[in-house]
């Protein structure tokens, strides 16, 4: 099925109006890849460009959003606050309020350039892998 035919007649209703676009963005598929893909559309009722422009910006847009990249960054505060307090406490050293309020204080202000770091170590290895 040509890509610029209509996946499913039925749903007029339901799409958008064409907005004029000059860029493209293109990939290779199987078969079975674009079949599944194809399916997919229908299901939503859109053209299956579409369909795969949608997919495509909502991912963009998932992974820079303002809650994803704060909820990032505080998990590896939690980590940085484990790894910080559990060796000593492993190791039988007690933690007095003051080295756990300071401790709070190190992962306060380190979180975000640890959250950077990690982001930046999963960017390099995706370069190094085919």
């Amino acid at each position: 099925m040509p890509v610029a035919e209509r996946i499913s007649i039925d749903s007029e209703s339901r799409r958008s109006p064409r907005i004029s676009r000059d860029r493209t963005v293109s990939t290779k598929l199987t078969a079975a890849e674009y079949t599944e893909i194809e399916r997919l559309a229908e299901s939503h009722g859109q053209w299956l460009s579409e369909w795969v422009r949608d997919v495509v910006l909502a991912a963009v847009r998932e992974q820079h959003a303002p809650q994803n990249r704060a909820a990032f960054i505080e998990l590896q505060a939690l980590r940085l606050l484990l790894i910080n307090t559990l060796e000593p406490l492993l190791r039988g050293d007690k933690m007095t309020a003051e080295q756990f309020k300071a401790m709070l204080q190190h992962v306060k202000a380190n979180k975000r350039k640890v959250a950077g770091e990690v982001l930046a170590s999963y960017a390099e290895r995706s370069k190094d892998q085919p």
